[in-house]
């Protein structure tokens, strides 16, 4: 195997916006979702459904060195499977807030908040709180907050992680302070509810593929795009999409 990149960094989706980031020889889980396909409620006759298992359970992915979690508040990014997994972890990051009401190993960060954590090779990756937003402006009082994140070393490629963000404008903030990044673990699916009146609570597919140019990411890995009805856009979508923008050589869809 090279040492490309794209090599250094393995990415693998388990299905909503589950994914193990391997790195400098840590395994790291993007917010856990391993409960069985049903309906979610979310509010006073409000529901998600989900439509489809993760590819693995809870139980099959080994050791983790960390969690990196948009937000807790809603099931499709952490669900009761995923809560029962944090304990085991060492440290979870997410935002301040959702810290406070998760407690033990949950560290908040907020925006541009950067810890480190120890690698096995006696070396360091810094983890970062990047800005999102789970909607349109002013969303937060029903919404909630999140937050993306950032993975750097001197001597690793860069990965930036989304979080449940629905804001180009973010995007643009981040790629001018760290950008380019090697490796973009993007949440997309255009995600609408009647929450907030169908708006987008999440990038379209056209954003995903705009927001990859933003970064100059060599490669772009698409998550948070199957298994909920209100993921009203896909992986067709999504290669449709960065094949427009002439992207699709650096799409990662598995």
């Amino acid at each position: 195997m090279s040492d490309s990149p794209a090599d250094v960094v393995r990415v693998r989706v388990f299905g909503g916006p589950t994914a193990l980031i391997e790195i400098g020889g840590l395994r790291i889980l993007t917010d856990p979702t391993f409960d069985e396909p049903g309906d979610y409620e979310v509010g006073p006759g409000m529901f998600l459904s989900k439509t489809a298992p993760a590819a693995v359970q809870a139980s099959e992915i080994g050791h983790l060195d960390a969690v990196l979690l948009s937000h807790d508040e809603h099931p499709d990014n952490l669900d009761q499977a995923g809560r029962a997994l944090l304990p085991s972890v060492p440290v979870v990051y997410t935002t301040e807030s959702g810290a406070r009401r998760l407690g033990g190993n949950a560290l908040g960060l907020a925006p541009w908040d950067a810890r480190e954590l120890p690698r096995p090779d006696g070396g360091r990756l810094t983890v970062t709180g990047v800005p999102a937003r789970h909607g349109p402006e002013g969303c937060e009082p029903v919404t909630g907050d999140v937050t993306g994140f950032v993975l750097s070393a001197t001597d690793l490629p860069s990965v930036y992680v989304s979080g449940d963000n629905a804001s180009l404008e973010l995007v643009q903030e981040i790629a001018g302070r760290v950008g380019p990044v090697d490796t973009a673990v993007i949440f997309a699916g255009a995600v609408r509810t009647p929450l907030l009146d169908q708006a987008l609570l999440t990038l379209d597919s056209e954003q995903a593929a705009t927001a990859a140019a933003m970064l100059g990411a060599r490669r772009i890995v698409p998550v948070h795009i199957d298994s909920w009805s209100h993921f009203t856009e896909g992986p067709n979508d999504i290669r449709a999409a960065f094949t427009t923008a002439g992207l699709d050589d650096r799409l990662s869809l598995n």
